[in-house]
């Protein structure tokens, strides 16, 4: 019965699990860092404040909140950034990102784009069309496009979710 070991299906869908559970962490203890930049306390920074509640609801452990609340007061090199990606049929992506190094992570984000025939657009060139809502973007005008192109887009929404520095990702087309 070669193959069929309970242990060998145990640490394959566990490492699946933990891969996620990794990458979810490093974008919260991100967020937190960026958030506590501008104030290291939480009752004086609703940002870092609601930024630890969603890391507690993912379960976060503590020392890792303090360490990032920590390296955000040791090194002031961590930045928000926001690009406008336009993919098949016009669709628009608004990605939100959090890095120390904005050329390193725009080039990177700029290479995997050719690889899903989608441009980066110039800042300002499709936010227009998102209205904030609360910390979240809503379209103002959802837009209709071919399943093929759904496709297209939601592999290109899991490429860059697979990225550390990213976010959030935000898009313009309809459900």
């Amino acid at each position: 019965m070669a193959g069929h070991s309970k242990w060998k299906q145990i640490k394959h869908h566990k490492g699946v699990i933990d891969k996620k559970r990794s990458r979810l962490f490093s974008k919260l203890a991100n967020i937190i860092s960026i958030a506590a930049k501008k104030e290291p306390d939480p009752q004086f920074n609703p940002t870092l404040r609601s930024a630890i509640e969603r890391a507690k609801a993912a379960n976060l452990p503590q020392a890792n909140i303090e360490r990032a609340v920590k390296r955000a007061e040791e090194s002031k090199d961590l930045e928000e950034l926001t690009l406008e990606i336009y993919g098949p049929e016009g669709s628009g992506l608004l990605v939100q990102a959090v890095t120390d190094n904005r050329n390193r992570t725009t080039n990177e984000i700029r290479a995997l784009l050719k690889d899903f025939d989608a441009k980066l657009g110039h800042p300002g060139s499709l936010q227009w069309s998102f209205e904030k809502d609360g910390d979240d973007y809503k379209p103002k005008f959802p837009q209709a496009v071919q399943e093929d192109a759904k496709e297209k887009i939601q592999a290109l929404i899991e490429a860059l979710e697979e990225r550390e520095d990213i976010k959030e990702i935000y898009t313009n087309i309809k459900n």
